[in-house]
């Protein structure tokens, strides 16, 4: 038997066991799901926590070289890197659904079609964005930020790191399939190994070479571009050296797509880009908002997002496990276990949510030390922690009841949460918490006050999870899946 780095024993991966063994005590879940919803799970999850850790680092590292303008320049240009993985995130998840129900119902022509259509597809759609970044950064970035050094710092980081949005958009692809091939080890060594890789180059250009923001841009493109290079010679191959086999091969002999499979992948992305678009979109005119209430509660906000980001990285691995695993159940026309696995992963994903929201809550304080000294704005910063900490509960709900949606092609309806949660009630909501409204023939309501933005904060997670899990409750999703599977019967 050959060796894998994967079969060395991994302390997380225990850790995620033990809630699932636990529930499975009470009846939540059967123990052999929990045991295999891990192991598609944790390398996400793991995958996640480097990504946001190495976004934290970057930051920090250009901070110390350059100041706060060149972090806010960063943070306005951040938003617009965001969009990128918004329609790639968007397509890579019809490649999840299409690639687990052919993964285990259909041959592996139609599974190589489906993707490398949905490579052509983002490819289409992130090399016009990335050529308009590229083109005109001081326009995009002025759009956002009124403080000329931050938007020239912003400008310059967009204008680099555009070259490597189709890259990281086609990772996506990359890591996509694999995962739907029961396979979420190897992604996350790939792209976990392209954060430190981020790390290192950023490190050496920014203190190194005193590249500044344009040295943490190189990091980025070059990481981005090693990653992919990756997964390409690994499904060519069938193997990379030192990862091991790959499940899948993808053959990129003519054709590479077909109209029906466009149009499969098309059908089940388009909603997903539009929530992640939706999603992304609303950070523009929310920091704007923010930004009313004045420096130290924008800081405090800033800091909030972030943490909550590190705590949202569980819902990478366990929406993906839901998709894969509820996708190979409808591929072979089992749709009884379909739904089975897409509950019970839903409540193990959102205990390991409660789990660490408890823990962050308590130490809020600590966490908040971390990002800020000062003691004038501290206590500001521990309360939106707090706030977060309540907030991302519900996203754990969403993600998990995302899954099987998007397993089965039914991804309409998180796009309409979304677009509820956001732009009918945080945006609004936090917008009156910083304006008076004018009303005709009545006293202007006078502004709620920094109240409003812990509300946004919530409502903005509960409305997707709330319309998300009511779609998911009426099971028609199993019924949607049947236009996208191969040939199979449905069980009841």
């Amino acid at each position: 038997m050959s060796f894998r780095w994967s079969d060395l024993p991994n302390p997380f991966r225990w850790l995620l066991l033990a809630v699932g063994y636990l529930l499975g005590r009470f009846g939540v879940i059967d123990p052999r799901r929990a045991e295999r919803t891990t192991d598609l799970a944790w390398p996400r999850i793991m995958t996640g926590l480097a990504r946001m850790s190495k976004s934290a680092a970057d930051v920090a590292m250009v901070g110390i070289a350059l100041g706060p303008a060149a972090i806010a320049g960063i943070g306005l240009a951040t938003p617009y890197w965001g969009l990128a993985f918004g329609f790639g995130g968007g397509i890579a998840g019809a490649t999840i659904g299409l690639v687990s129900q052919r993964y285990t119902g259909g041959t592996a022509e139609s599974l190589s079609l489906a993707v490398t259509t949905s490579g052509v597809v983002v490819a289409a759609i992130t090399l016009p964005l990335a050529a308009l970044y590229w083109m005109v950064p001081e326009g995009l970035i002025a759009l956002v930020g009124s403080d000329s050094a931050s938007i020239a710092y912003g400008a310059d980081y967009l204008r680099v790191v555009a070259i490597g949005v189709p890259f990281a958009a086609l990772n996506l692809i990359g890591s996509r399939t694999l995962v739907g091939a029961d396979d979420a080890w190897t992604p996350m060594v790939l792209r976990a190994s392209g954060a430190i890789v981020n790390v290192g180059l950023n490190a050496a250009l920014i203190f190194g070479l005193g590249m500044g923001v344009v040295g943490a841009a190189i990091g980025t493109v070059v990481a981005n571009v090693l990653v992919l290079v990756a997964f390409v010679t690994g499904f060519a191959f069938g193997r990379l050296p030192l990862i091991g086999e790959f499940p899948v091969a993808v053959s990129l002999a003519w054709p590479l797509t077909s109209v029906s499979d466009i149009r499969d992948v098309l059908s089940i992305g388009t909603p997903l880009v539009f929530t992640n678009v939706a999603r992304r979109g609303a950070q523009f005119p929310m920091l704007a908002i923010v930004a009313l209430f004045g420096p130290n509660v924008l800081a405090a906000y800033v800091v909030a997002r972030r943490v909550r980001d590190l705590m949202d990285t569980p819902g990478w691995g366990f929406s993906l496990a839901s998709s894969s695993l509820v996708g190979q159940e409808l591929g072979t026309g089992d749709e009884r276990d379909a739904d089975t696995y897409g509950r019970e992963v839903l409540w193990f994903g959102t205990s390991v949510y409660l789990v660490s929201a408890t823990f962050v809550f308590v130490f809020a304080e600590q966490v908040g030390r971390v990002f800020v000294d000062d003691p004038s704005i501290l206590p500001l910063v521990t309360t939106f922690i707090a706030v977060a900490c309540v907030s991302v509960v519900f996203r754990g709900i969403s993600g998990g009841a995302t899954g099987p949606l998007r397993a089965s092609g039914d991804t309409r309806w998180p796009f309409y949460g979304q677009v509820l949660g956001l732009y009918l009630f945080a945006l609004p909501i936090a917008f009156l918490g910083a304006v008076s409204v004018p009303i005709p023939y009545l006293e202007a309501i006078t502004p709620l006050g920094i109240e409003a933005l812990y509300a946004a904060l919530i409502l903005e997670t509960f409305v997707p999870a709330a319309v998300t899990y009511y779609r998911f409750e009426t099971g028609t999703w199993k019924v949607v899946s049947r236009s996208y599977r191969p040939d199979s019967q449905p069980s009841d």
